[in-house]
């Protein structure tokens, strides 16, 4: 849980390599690498593991009770913090919105 800033203040996204930002920076650019403390919620049964401002959730356990995030882990952007309940998990994202995932009795289904 690692990311690095160009010289210019910008973040280095987790699908772009240091071999891709390496041609635009000089040899007295600085890269600043920003640790981010990595935070932890559980339902009865599955984990989901993520850093505030981060793209991705890191799922694991049953997949009923949210051990499985792949359909919802493209709308993970900016996820700010993720709650659980019983067998489900909502993650808050920077602007606002609210993505769910896990069992729909317990809160896993907010498409409705």
């Amino acid at each position: 849980f690692l990311r690095l800033v160009t010289h210019e203040g910008r973040m280095l996204n987790d699908a772009e390599s240091l071999q891709v930002a390496l041609p635009a920076l000089r040899d007295d650019d600085d890269l600043t690498a920003i640790v981010q403390a990595p935070e932890l919620a559980a339902t009865a049964s599955a984990f989901a593991l993520w850093c505030c401002g981060g793209d991705r959730v890191a799922t694991w356990g049953k997949t009923g009770s949210g051990g499985n995030s792949t359909h919802v882990q493209d709308q993970l952007k900016s996820v700010q913090h993720v709650q659980a309940t019983y067998l489900a998990f909502a993650a808050i994202l920077a602007d606002g919105s609210i993505v769910t995932w896990g069992d729909p009795f317990y809160g896993g289904d907010c498409s409705e």
